[in-house]
């Protein structure tokens, strides 16, 4: 686990107390950090707390619009306390402005927003899940591969509107291409039929940390269920919202959207054929 080459930060006891002993990387928008601390401490990132692991392990990620210095502290068995606050590294997006977009694309029915307040409702619940899993700590690769015809943080502004910045990864193929786990992983999630989203899984890595596949034409896996890396789970379709078939595949902590994309480059998977 050490040797990835993600933005690793490890917390070491040093003379009863805890220090930063290393960073590898850098603190980014849409990054996902891994740290280790004494077990039986006490995490807390942005004033709220952080699980750890009986071995001392733990997992932050950073939001798209990350803008402002952050602050972690970490209280060891001991009482002593060690904060530290982090510049969090800006990174640019495409931005889009589009307009004549008709009004009832700009403002959905009565009836669907039921449909859409339901589907988030849904989505909140299944991001309130914090498994002991450590699933997050291996190497990530590609649901599946192909075109990047969408990445992360991406925003369209309709009518002078903004719309929901894009916090996914899409990768253009034809539908019923197979989708298969980017690591292992217990399904809490499966939607055949969202607003916008179509056809929806999301897979729970442990921690918080999670990954949803998008407008699948096939789902192939049931809530509860246990799939390791390379699984297959679903079929790449064109449902919900979309203009054509692909897979929309998008990774949280929490309510933090993190890039997809960096972690295929910090595991080596990016360039490969």
């Amino acid at each position: 686990m050490m040797s990835r080459n993600l933005f690793y930060l490890f917390f070491l006891a040093c003379s009863g107390s805890l220090s930063a002993a290393e960073l590898e990387g850098s603190w980014i928008e849409g990054g996902l950090l891994i740290g280790q601390a004494e077990p039986g401490s006490t995490i807390l990132f942005k004033d709220e707390m952080v699980m750890l692991s009986a071995q001392g392990l733990f997992v932050i990620g950073l939001h798209r619009d990350e803008n402002e210095p952050v602050r972690l502290q970490i209280e060891s068995p001991d009482g002593s306390i060690e904060t530290q606050v982090f510049e969090v590294a800006q990174r640019e997006y495409n931005i889009q402005s589009i307009e004549g977009i008709a009004q009832n694309i700009m403002e959905p029915s009565a009836e669907d927003q039921d449909h859409i307040w339901s589907d988030y409702v849904m989505t909140s619940e299944a991001r309130k899940i914090r498994s002991d899993f450590e699933a997050f700590l291996t190497d990530f690769d590609w649901p599946v591969r192909g075109p990047i015809s969408g990445v992360y943080g991406s925003q369209r502004v309709y009518n002078g509107v903004p719309g929901t910045p894009h916090y996914g990864l899409d990768i253009a193929v034809p539908s019923g291409t197979a989708v298969v786990a980017p690591a292992a992983g217990q399904i809490i999630m499966v939607n055949d039929n969202m607003f916008y989203s179509g056809g929806t899984i999301m897979l729970d890595h442990g921690h918080g940390v999670s990954s949803s596949f998008l407008h699948l034409s096939k789902t192939l896996v049931e809530v509860g269920d246990w799939v390791e890396q390379g699984d297959l789970i679903a079929e790449v379709g064109a449902t919900g919202r979309v203009t054509g078939p692909h897979l929309d595949w998008r990774m949280s902590w929490g309510n933090s959207r993190v890039d997809p994309e960096l972690l295929l480059r910090a595991s080596g998977a990016w360039d490969k054929d």
